[in-house]
């Protein structure tokens, strides 16, 4: 269960609101207080662009969870929560909505909205927005609180930006293949070659000085050449990873919200 005291932490460590599943709804933006037991009763969730949404999320049955908020209810719920704007103070119908979009038991009725619920800022928990009065305004406004006798006319205006995010890893990884390598080398080799010779004056004496019938036994060695392989590693190029940025061009579709400002009465026509 929050509490008041827990108020002040959570706003000053700007946390997130995160789904029952773990989801992130978005950031914390304010706390909105009961008026008489001073107890939590709404959170803002910050969303879309640069946080320039914000959503109300009931804070009964939430949990602290470090510098997050955990609450009870799915990311798709309180997306499509009502829009109320965050102006310091929920009117009984925009409350009764809210109750109803998360079907909560106790929907407050009119009467017992009188007291009304504001919200705290970060740092002090008042119950109303620093600088705001609650009595001596004048004028007469006939659509709720009494202000003056001027209304401001506000509109939503697009900023867009950009964010640097991470969008996937390219790792530079090297393995050994092997292929078979075909070369062809020249080898040589010796064959035998029988060789004759008529008996002539020049050999007759080497013929004729051994025995006239004998048996004889000649070797010649033979000799051939074969391929010797060698392996050597030499490094051949170097590789490296690099980046470039390449700009393309993203449409952003967005609803903003104006407000008009018409009269309406049965004045006399000026001449």
């Amino acid at each position: 269960m929050i509490t008041k005291e827990h108020i002040d932490d959570l706003l000053s460590r700007n946390g997130n609101i995160l789904s029952t599943d773990g989801d992130k709804i978005g950031s914390i933006g304010q706390v909105y207080t009961d008026d008489d037991s001073g107890q939590p009763t709404w959170v803002t969730a910050k969303t879309g662009l640069f946080g320039t949404s914000q959503t109300f999320v009931p804070l009964e049955g939430a949990q602290v969870r470090g510098d997050d908020v955990v609450v009870p209810y799915p990311k798709d719920l309180v997306k499509d929560a009502p829009r109320v704007d965050v102006d310091g103070h929920l009117e009984p119908a925009e409350e009764d909505r809210l109750y109803q979009h998360y079907q909560l038991s106790g929907v407050r009725t009119y009467s017992d909205a009188a007291n009304g619920r504001d919200s705290v800022n970060p740092g002090e928990n008042t119950g109303r927005f620093e600088g705001q009065e609650r009595t001596g305004t004048v004028g007469r406004d006939t659509s709720g609180p009494t202000t003056d006798d001027a209304m401001t006319r506000s509109e939503e205006r697009l900023n867009v930006g950009t964010e640097k995010q991470e969008t996937g890893r390219v790792r530079l990884r090297k393995y050994v293949t092997t292929e078979n390598v075909t070369q062809t080398v020249p080898v040589q080799r010796e064959e035998v070659r029988l060789e004759r010779e008529p008996i002539t004056d020049a050999n007759r004496g080497r013929a004729v000085s051994g025995q006239d019938i004998s048996e004889e036994e000649h070797e010649v060695i033979l000799h051939e050449e074969r391929p010797v392989v060698e392996k050597e590693t030499v490094p051949v190029e170097r590789v490296r990873l690099g980046t470039e940025t390449v700009t393309d061009e993203a449409t952003v579709d967005e609803e903003v919200r104006k407000e008009r400002i018409e009269t309406d009465g049965t004045g006399e026509t000026r001449r």
